[in-house]
Order: C-alpha cells, then sequence, then structure tokens
C-alpha cells in the first residue's frame, strides 16, 4: 500500500533489526521496557524460521521506518472462523499525525477479509486515549465485560506441571 507520505510492505528476515527496535519502543511507550526480553535470534526464529507464529507490517516514510503491525492468526469458536489478533500496532512519535496507525489498521483489516476470516482484535491499554481515540473512531469497540489473563515464566513452567 502507497500513500502519498508513506509507503506499507510486508516484513521479511532482512527487517529483524527494526522489528527488535520498534518493540523496544513500544515497550518503552507502554512503560513496560522491563518485560522486554526478546532478541534479534528469538524473532528471527519466531517470525521467520520454518513456523512462523506471526507476521509483520512495516510503514516507512521516504524509505526510513516508520511504524509496524504485528499480528497472527487466532480462532473463534463461536464463529467457526480464524480471525487476527493484532498483537502490536505501533507508529514512532516523529511519524504520528498522518495515518500512518489508520492505514496500519486498515491493511490488518483487509489481509483478514482477504483471508474470510471473522474477526479482527486486540488489546489497548486504559491509559492510552490517543489509541482508543482511533479505534472508536475506525469502529472497534471495547469488550468491557472481559478481562484478559496472562501466565508467563515461571508460573508458566508451574501451571504445566501441576497436578492438583
Amino acid at each position: 500500500m502507497t500513500n502519498s507520505a508513506f509507503s506499507l510492505r510486508d516484513a521479511d528476515s532482512s527487517d529483524v533489526a527494526i522489528i527488535i527496535a520498534f518493540i523496544r519502543e513500544l515497550a518503552e511507550y507502554e512503560k513496560l521496557a522491563h518485560e522486554m526480553v526478546a532478541t534479534e535470534d528469538s524473532i528471527r526464529h519466531s517470525l521467520f524460521g520454518d513456523n512462523p507464529a506471526a507476521e509483520v507490517v512495516i510503514a516507512e516514510v521516504d524509505d526510513t521506518p516508520a511504524g509496524f503491525a504485528l499480528y497472527f492468526r487466532s480462532y473463534s469458536t463461536f464463529l467457526g472462523r480464524p480471525g487476527i489478533y493484532l498483537e502490536d500496532l505501533f507508529v514512532r512519535r516523529a511519524h504520528r499525525g498522518i495515518g500512518i496507525g489508520k492505514a496500519l489498521l486498515r491493511h490488518v483489516a483487509g489481509i483478514a477479509c482477504a483471508r474470510d476470516y471473522g474477526r479482527l482484535e486486540w488489546a489497548v491499554l486504559d491509559w492510552n486515549e490517543p489509541a482508543i481515540g482511533l479505534y472508536e473512531q475506525m469502529g472497534a469497540r471495547a469488550m468491557g465485560d472481559w478481562t484478559t489473563y496472562r501466565v508467563s515464566g515461571d508460573s508458566l513452567l508451574a501451571m504445566a506441571q501441576s497436578r492438583d
């Protein structure tokens, strides 16, 4: 996808360093840098290895990386169809306000439609008012009745090994 100010393209293995940089910047923006442990090797393996876990679209302004969207296939038992879960959507501060975030979101929505998927979902931090405003402007609605749970690290291992 091309716009007079920016373009979108699918990422490939040569983009690993920029993907890590985007993830790091997103983690800092979300005040979660302490949780960011991904490495170039883990990203290379998980995104571009034998069994890719997710896909990435990169936005560029004059061939300069400006933002990205990372998404993966999910599934809805209620719909009986796959969907897309948007894990990350991030635009660098210097490139905000020119429509990149909206274009990335539309692009991923287009992928879901082209693949005949039933929905596109994502989570947003409750304090991220600019993102919430964008999402609501584009027709998304908060799923207020749902609470996200997460288990990782030692707790994940303990859960997997629990016998009670």
